[in-house]
């Protein structure tokens, strides 16, 4: 197979792509490659959406199991789920057509992020209580409606 510039010069491939459908050469479309960057660019916004709800998700287990953590670590939760929150409810306002992949991925990323929190838990210091994995709920006692709400901290 030959070497072609979308091998060898991503970018350029992309400027170039861009002048073509501008002109509208359809014809020089290289449309293979135009399929598969259209369909990789849907998945890399799908999965930065579940991963952001995914954290997000992990810190208000978090804050909801270690309220007796140090403020320190409450802080860091607390500006995570800001942040994190902040970042889901903009990819839902810019591509509102994921708000029904999120709420189809939503049992799955409280899941994963169950694991998380579990896991970062086990691996408390300096006399932070380690809580048992059973005081994380197995499932999802969130909304959607709460999980998006900016005044929700999951107690």
């Amino acid at each position: 197979m030959a070497n072609t510039l979308y091998d060898s010069d991503l970018q350029l491939w992309i400027e170039q792509t861009i002048e073509q459908l501008k002109s509208r050469k359809f014809e020089s479309l290289d449309i293979e490659h135009l399929i598969e960057e259209l369909t990789d660019l849907g998945k890399s916004e799908k999965n930065a959406l579940i991963s952001n709800l995914t954290v997000l998700l992990v810190h208000l287990l978090k804050l909801r199991v270690q309220n007796d953590a140090p403020e320190m670590m409450k802080a860091s939760w607390y500006s995570s789920v800001i942040e994190h929150r902040q970042r889901v409810l903009k990819a839902l306002a810019t591509t509102p057509s994921l708000s029904k992949f999120a709420i189809a991925e939503l049992e799955e990323a409280y899941l994963d992020a169950r694991k998380l929190a579990i896991k970062e838990s086990k691996l408390a210091r300096f006399g932070v209580r380690m809580p048992e994995e059973s005081e994380y709920p197995n499932e999802r006692s969130y909304s959607i409606e709460q999980i998006l709400d900016e005044d929700f901290y999951g107690s």
